[in-house]
């Protein structure tokens, strides 16, 4: 089904050493509107989504592991040369302990990834405004990164994250109507 190819959907680069921004960072890794939540989402929905748009959660799905490679490589190359008092001193202190520098599914506060994290009604119409409201969420979320970081080459990477969610959020709009433009359509027999 998929074709990988071996290089990030956007460049990602890192000024420095910074455990603390990796340490927000990690919201949108294993967090409740992070890439591999929506990526999860998306991808299990399209099973009980008309044909007419089940391409378009094929495609978002998809890309949201594109986002969530990307995110780690963030979070990787902010702390790969950390030491385990920075890691401490930035709040991953208990991450350090349980997994080193490995990346882990867990949100910005250190709770562990959970499939509450992800919705699936049956209900088309419900589950797009589900898919809606996850990729505005998101946009926030990379917004309130952005606010906090100091990197300009991470910044730049984050608002490239942040506008795809918007060109998301947009598709998805419009997936909701074209299922209710069909849903009103007389049916003949």
């Amino acid at each position: 089904m998929w074709v990988y190819e071996k290089k990030l959907q956007y460049p990602v680069k890192v000024r420095n050493c910074n455990p603390r921004l990796a340490k927000y960072l990690i919201e949108q890794y294993g967090g409740a509107d992070g890439e591999l939540a929506a990526a999860l989402r998306y991808l299990n929905q399209r099973y009980t989504i008309p044909d007419k748009v089940i391409g378009l959660l094929t495609d978002i799905g998809t890309e949201e592991f594109a986002h969530l490679e990307m995110i780690a490589t963030m979070i990787y190359k902010l702390t790969k040369d950390a030491t385990p008092q920075q890691m401490a001193a930035a709040g991953l202190g208990e991450h350090y302990a349980n997994h080193d520098s490995a990346l882990f599914y867990h949100d910005a506060a250190g709770n562990p990834f959970t499939a509450t994290y992800i919705q699936a009604k049956g209900d088309p119409i419900a589950d797009l405004y589900e898919d809606i409201a996850a990729e505005e969420k998101a946009r926030a979320t990379y917004q309130w990164l952005i606010d906090i970081s100091d990197d300009p080459d991470i910044n730049d990477s984050l608002r490239f994250l942040r506008e795809r969610e918007i060109i998301h959020s947009m598709r998805f709009r419009e997936a909701v109507e074209i299922l209710k433009e069909e849903k009103g359509k007389k049916k003949f027999f």
